[in-house]
């Protein structure tokens, strides 16, 4: 009897725990998903124009809108997110007059792939196709790699903001001389206040610490509900806002720097 009883709760045990992860693997996929209204942010207008490239997108501002010495954003995206998801604040950036280079991180971030030397490469690229200083902003597993650029280091980058992440957490940024912000919410369940508090010792003493009170981890982009995430007592448009705030602070620092 109990010869036969143990195979059949293997079986059991084994197709509930494919039925779990197909599960999981699905909500993922719908949960890191980018909105349509991200979709539609990559219609270009007459106020920015959107060029997919090989490295994920571009978007540039009517030449009018453009300032005296005007900094560039390049931007990365959450680890397995569709980086279209952050189209939308991409383009409030340019349309505010500042050229963003929305990039793809390999494999959506997974197995390590955007960790090597290769994409530190390939975000070098992509700053050295225009002129003028820069600023880095990532989200997430982005603000994991976007610490790691900064602390090798780049030619021309000039700010760096950190959207959503408990990072830097394995290296130090102390020695960083430009404007550094670290954004966060409160209702954040993946990158909780107390973790991305405990990491400020790895942040220069002048960086510049914005609480988001009600705003979660989903909301950095314009995807679906994040499992792990809490929900949001700020809604997504105040949230965006109140990140382009800080991004356009970043860049005009960037931008007077390089004068």
């Amino acid at each position: 009897m109990t010869s036969r009883l143990w195979p059949r709760i293997r079986r059991i045990w084994i197709t509930a725990g494919l039925l779990f992860t197909a599960l999981f693997v699905g909500w993922s996929l719908l949960a890191f998903r980018a909105t349509a209204a991200a979709h539609a942010a990559l219609a270009s207008d007459s106020l920015v124009v959107v060029e997919e490239t090989a490295l994920g997108w571009s978007f540039r501002p009517d030449p009018r809108a453009l300032g005296a010495a005007p900094a560039n954003l390049l931007l990365l995206p959450g680890g397995m997110v569709d980086p279209v998801a952050y189209a939308p604040l991409a383009r409030e950036v340019a349309a505010a007059g500042h050229t963003v280079q929305l990039l793809r991180l390999p494999w959506r971030g997974a197995f390590g792939q955007a960790d090597g030397l290769d994409f530190v490469e390939t975000v070098r690229r992509a700053m050295d196709r225009l002129p003028g200083p820069w600023v880095l902003a990532g989200h997430s597993r982005g603000g994991a790699i976007a610490s790691g650029i900064a602390h090798a280091g780049a030619p021309r980058l000039a700010g760096l903001v950190l959207l959503g992440t408990t990072h830097p957490r394995d290296v130090s940024l102390v020695h960083l001389q430009y404007y550094v912000a670290k954004i966060y919410g409160t209702a954040d369940g993946i990158a909780p206040v107390a973790k991305v508090r405990a990491n400020a010792p790895l942040l220069p003493a002048g960086t510049h610490w914005v609480e988001l009170a009600g705003a979660n981890h989903s909301q950095f982009g314009a995807y679906g509900f994040q499992p792990g995430d809490h929900r949001a007592a700020m809604d997504r448009a105040t949230q965006r806002a109140r990140i382009v705030a800080v991004l356009l602070e970043a860049l005009a620092s960037a931008g007077g720097a390089g004068q």
